[in-house]
């Protein structure tokens, strides 16, 4: 079993309809999906250690999604099967005051993992295009020059060797509400429910023009968008860690080889 998932082509854009939030039809039972995560994942962690090995090159995954999307599930259940030692985990909040007297792509700049490492940012530098344009905080001329900006950001990024990756995380409505009543309800996940949930919920339609433009104006064959339909999050789950072994088998990592003369000591042991 793989993915079959494909990127986005670039220059469109994805309705993002309820119903694209479904698993795939191809998709099997939860336990074979299971099953073919953990070897996926277990793959990725090879394939990790030898790009940790090479230190030539790095992968970023950028998470954008509605809250209780899934963004911090795939933070627990899919990236930390990588070593730790070899990630470089971000979450892009409401910016400090140290950012917010900065450029917005300063934290972006600054966030980059370094060679040989993956970067998992959750949120990231779409955020100062979402907000602003959905909550009305600055001019549309403002936020609308950043798509390329954006674009520019990425290239360079890519031609220095930091490859990116960016999923949107996409659920449902109904399912959206499900989790949010599940978060009231349970007293250990109340504290992830914020008042801003609710505020962001009710601008639905807004979020989802503004996903579209963004995945249309901002999406290349370098910088790819993918939709991962996330309402069963073990589907979610699957498709992400494909998604990872298949672009760090993309780079085809690999390691130095061993001084001749130290295995040479090493065997003379005794």
């Amino acid at each position: 079993m793989h993915s079959a998932l494909k990127p986005v082509k670039p220059g469109t854009a994805p309705s993002l309809t309820d119903a694209e939030a479904s698993p795939p039809t191809w998709v099997p039972g939860d336990d074979e999906l299971s099953a073919a995560t953990r070897a996926l994942l277990a793959h990725a962690s090879t394939l990790q250690g030898m790009l940790f090995a090479e230190r030539r090159r790095a992968l970023v995954f950028v998470l954008q999604g509605r809250d209780a999307s899934g963004k911090d599930g795939l933070l627990r259940k899919v990236f930390s099967a990588l070593h730790p030692q070899g990630v470089k985990a971000s979450t892009f909040g409401v910016p400090t005051p140290e950012e917010g007297a900065h450029d917005f792509l300063w934290r972006a700049h600054r966030e980059l993992p370094a060679f040989g490492q993956v970067g998992v940012w959750n949120r990231s530098h779409y955020e100062d295009i979402l907000v602003p344009r959905v909550h009305r905080t600055m001019p549309a001329r403002v936020w609308k020059s950043r798509y390329e900006r954006i674009n520019a950001f990425e290239v360079e990024a890519t031609a220095s060797g930091v490859h990116i990756v960016k999923l949107l995380i996409h659920i449902s409505r109904t399912e959206q509400l499900q989790r949010f009543q599940h978060r009231a309800a349970d007293t250990s996940s109340q504290w992830k429910l914020q008042p801003g949930d609710l505020r962001d919920r009710a601008q639905w339609p807004r979020f989802t023009r503004a996903y579209r433009d963004i995945i249309a104006q901002c999406n290349n064959r370098d910088a790819p968008w993918y939709v991962i339909p996330a309402d069963r999050k073990p589907v979610r789950d699957y498709l992400v860690a494909s998604l990872l072994v298949r672009h760090l088998e993309a780079l085809d990592p690999a390691p130095p080889s061993a001084d001749p003369d130290l295995l040479a000591a090493v065997a003379a042991l005794r």
